[in-house]
């Protein structure tokens, strides 16, 4: 196990209604200007915004819509104008990922004078600034984002996805269960493999005796293999919805990496794919995993590929490479039981032309040749692309 430090003092209001007696006390603490970030019509179209702002009535309000999946610098950049432009104390994201995502960088570009692709490109120049605090009310669960210091942002000009850390985590996050009830199928079953992602990302790790950070990640993938096909059978069964919105707040949190070398694969492989492609991210999560993960499996790495055969899917037998080319297998199926396209050309990619500057861009800017738990040069992030062009055949 590695040395660590672990803090992360977001303030945490799980469960059903606490929205309406405790929204405007948590964002009146910070003062009276409000900057209020979402996404499209869905929190329209739900009543939580009418909600919200009501609840917010008499305070100064200031609006910043239309934050878009794989959220784009140009909303920073609409944000930062009006952060300064109104002098906000405090904002509030109101929706999934991305809108909690541009939020946060958006709070930390108040306080700079430059462009905010700056503070993307360059991260460490967000910890020298004040930050204005965030607070969120979560409607999707996938990213975390509601716990940690992270951020992720595109830009569609340069072909680049790249992810940035502040100095603070949301000051308070609303997690309320029943509010993620009407996310469509798809968007629930991509969260759910972004969450599995997470966890598999920081399970697959190269740090040794770590039985604590195991055991938990183990736990937290048996609930959501668990109660992700619960939820897109059934809605609003709100057992499902807040295992897995806890279970995507507990996996991002830094609590399961403590003790880890978190080099992390498949995450700079998809940003590359999203950067050019603009796909659904934990659709791109759940194309790539089973390749890399045939990929990484060898004489080296097959006892962990066969205890997470055997911890999480609940497999059987002595042989650790049977087993873990079984727990592949199954990590691939349930991927394709939730519904998610499965090949690079379901989502619309259907050449190599921009494998190898993608694959050169995911090694740079992940540092896959140095860091990861199996590395990675260009050509091998190029054969992983290359693979997922094909359905995975496991009857070779």
């Amino acid at each position: 196990m590695e040395d660590f430090r672990f803090n992360n003092k977001t303030d945490i209001r799980f469960g059903r209604n606490r929205i309406e007696e405790e929204l405007r006390p948590a964002v009146q603490q910070f003062g009276d200007r409000v900057l209020l970030v979402y996404g499209g019509q869905s929190i329209k179209r739900s009543g939580l915004y009418d909600q919200v702002k009501g609840l917010l009535n008499g305070l100064s309000v200031t609006e910043l819509p239309g934050i878009a999946p794989n959220p784009k610098i140009d909303s920073v950049r609409d944000g930062q104008k009006l952060a300064k432009d109104n002098d906000v104390d405090v904002i509030l994201a109101v929706g999934g990922g991305s809108v909690i995502d541009a939020a946060k960088v958006i709070a930390s570009a108040k306080f700079y004078a430059g462009d905010p692709w700056d503070l993307v490109i360059n991260a460490s120049e967000r910890t020298k600034l004040a930050q204005v605090p965030v607070v969120d009310i979560l409607t999707l669960a996938a990213t975390g984002t509601e716990m940690n210091y992270g951020s992720v942002i595109s830009n569609p000009e340069t072909h680049q996805k790249l992810g940035t850390y502040g100095p603070n985590s949301p000051a308070v996050s609303f997690l309320d269960p029943t509010l993620t009830y009407t996310v469509p199928a798809n968007q629930t079953a991509a969260g759910s493999m972004d969450i599995m992602s997470h966890l598999l990302e920081q399970y697959f790790d190269a740090a040794g005796a770590n039985d604590v950070s195991k055991g938990l990640i183990e736990g937290l993938m048996r609930a959501v293999i668990k109660w992700a096909p619960v939820a897109l059978e059934t809605p609003d069964d709100y057992d499902a919805r807040a295992n897995l919105m806890w279970g995507a707040t507990m996996a991002l949190n830094g609590i399961v990496r403590s003790g880890n070398q978190n080099g992390w694969t498949v995450h700079p492989l998809e940003h590359e794919l999203s950067a050019y492609y603009d796909i659904t991210h934990g659709v791109g999560l759940g194309i790539l995993t089973p390749r890399w993960m045939e990929f990484a499996l060898n004489a080296d790495t097959e006892a962990l590929f066969a205890r997470y055969g055997r911890n999480v899917w609940d497999l059987r037998g002595d042989d650790d490479q049977m087993v873990a080319n079984q727990a592949i297998e199954a990590t691939y199926n349930w991927i394709e039981n939730l519904g998610i396209p499965m090949t690079l050309p379901e989502v619309g990619i259907a050449d190599e032309k921009n494998f190898v500057a993608m694959a050169d861009s995911a090694v740079s800017v992940g540092r896959l040749d140095v860091v990861p738990y199996v590395k990675l040069n260009t050509g091998d992030v190029v054969s992983i692309y290359k693979a997922s062009m094909q359905p995975l055949n496991f009857n070779k």
